[in-house]
C-alpha cells in the first residue's frame, strides 16, 4: 500500500510538471476540445441530475456482497460493502462525471460501451450527455448492477442496456463486424494485462472518430506501463493525459501527438 500511495504521489508531481493548460496546446482540434469542453464552465441543468443520483446512493446504508473480477480495492478489506461507502470511496467523482457529460454532449457520441459499470455514477453521466445514444454497460457483479439499474429507472435514463458479465468474456463473443463504438469507457480492471487486452479485442470497432477513455491511468507502475504501450500503438494519433484518465484518439488526418493537460 504504501509504495502504490508513493508511487501516485511520484507520478502526480511528473504530470504538474509537465501538463499545460490550453495556452501551451497548438492542436487545433485538441485546442477546441480543452476550451469548448473540458474548460466549459457553463451550468447544465442535467448536472442536478447527477447530483441527485449521486445523493440518493451516498444515503444508501444498506450492504452487498460484491463480486470483484479487477485488481481489487485500495480502500475495501472486505467484499461485503455499504452502497454509500461504494459511492463515496469507488464512484466517479461529481467533477469527472460532469467532464464526462460534456465530452458526450460535445462529440454528441451515439454508440457507447462503458467496461465496468459499478453503482452507474458515470454511466449516467454519458447517458445524459446524448439521450439518443444506445449505451452499452459491462459489470461482472450482479449485485452491484442490480443497484445501478433500479438507479437508472429512479431517473428515467431509458438509453442503457445492462450486461452482467465478465468483461473478456463479453469482448470475445462480440460480433465487432456488425457495430463500432464512438466511445468505450474503460473502467473496469486496473491490471495492465487486462487493459492491454480489452485495448487489442476492440480495436476491430474503431472508426476515425473513435474517442476511447482509460480510467487510473496512474494506478500504479503496470497501469502507467499499459497506457505507454496505448500511447506508441500505430493505430493510436492523439493522445491526452488528465492523470485521472488517459484519452485516445484514432483521427488519421492527426501527426501523432500526445498532450498533458490540467482539468
Amino acid at each position: 500500500m504504501r509504495y502504490s500511495v508513493l508511487q501516485i504521489i511520484k507520478s502526480y508531481l511528473t504530470f504538474l510538471w509537465h501538463s499545460k493548460n490550453e495556452h501551451g496546446v497548438h492542436s487545433p482540434f485538441v485546442f477546441d476540445l480543452v476550451t469548448k469542453c473540458f474548460y466549459d464552465k457553463k451550468n447544465y441543468t442535467e448536472y442536478s441530475v447527477l447530483k441527485e443520483y449521486r445523493n440518493s446512493l451516498l444515503q444508501n446504508k444498506n450492504t452487498i456482497e460484491v463480486t470483484d473480477f479487477g485488481a481489487g480495492s485500495r480502500v475495501f478489506k472486505s467484499n461485503t460493502r455499504a452502497i454509500n461507502q461504494i459511492a463515496k470511496n469507488a464512484g466517479i467523482s461529481s467533477k469527472r462525471a460532469e467532464v464526462l457529460f460534456r465530452l458526450v454532449r460535445y462529440f454528441q457520441h451515439e454508440n457507447i460501451l462503458e467496461i465496468g459499470t459499478s453503482l452507474g455514477l458515470a454511466t449516467a453521466a454519458l447517458s445524459l450527455g446524448n439521450k439518443n445514444a444506445k449505451i452499452s454497460t459491462l459489470e461482472g457483479c450482479p449485485n452491484t448492477i442490480a443497484i445501478a439499474k433500479n438507479q437508472f429507472q429512479l431517473q428515467n435514463l431509458k438509453n442503457i442496456e445492462c450486461v452482467n458479465t465478465k468483461f473478456e468474456d463479453y469482448l470475445k463473443s462480440f460480433n465487432f463486424r456488425l457495430s463500432t463504438f464512438d466511445l468505450v469507457y474503460f473502467d473496469g480492471n486496473h491490471s495492465k494485462k487486462a487493459t492491454l487486452a480489452y485495448f487489442e479485442l476492440l480495436l476491430p470497432t474503431i472508426s476515425n472518430d473513435s474517442v476511447w477513455i482509460f480510467d487510473d491511468i496512474h494506478w500504479n507502475a503496470a497501469m502507467e506501463e499499459a497506457w505507454d504501450n496505448i500511447k506508441k500503438h500505430p493505430k493510436v494519433k492523439v493522445t491526452i493525459d488528465t492523470f485521472q484518465w488517459g484519452i485516445v484518439f484514432f483521427r488519421k488526418e492527426q501527426e501523432k501527438e500526445h498532450f498533458v493537460i490540467r482539468m
